[in-house]
């Protein structure tokens, strides 16, 4: 009995391999051309360290909220309401305005994000805010 030698088929091994790379390829280019909702929240432009804004004390307008959500200008407590019309009563006069925003600490997030939201309807360029201690 003769036995018959027979050659074994080996697969290529390129062949699978490239089609790993094709697959890999192909599912990072379906992430970069994926569209991802984000919030962005606000968005503002920092000054540049090579470029620090000088602004006049003068054009200057002061602004705080307190911890029950208060909005105080020039000493006295105002509504939401006055606080767009005072704001575009001074821009008028004052168009290189600073809105200065002193924020405590314990602020509703809430009344900070309406108070913001407000200055940027105002088209109110230069915005400014600061935190202090809370009690």
């Amino acid at each position: 009995m003769i036995k018959r030698l027979t050659r074994r088929n080996l697969e290529d091994a390129g062949s699978s391999g490239s089609l790993n790379d094709l697959s890999f390829l192909l599912i990072i280019f379906f992430i970069v051309i994926a569209g991802f909702n984000v919030n962005k929240g606000f968005l503002l432009n920092l000054p540049s360290k090579e470029k620090p804004i000088v602004v006049n004390t003068q054009d200057i307008l002061k602004c705080s909220l307190s911890a029950d959500g208060s909005i105080y200008m020039d000493g006295s407590e105002i509504k939401m309401e006055d606080l767009s019309v005072r704001i575009s009563e001074k821009l008028r006069t004052w168009p290189n305005l600073t809105f200065l925003l002193t924020i405590n600490s314990e602020t509703p997030y809430q009344k900070v994000v309406d108070v913001i939201s407000t200055i940027r309807s105002l088209k109110v360029e230069n915005f400014s805010f600061r935190m202090e201690e809370g009690q």
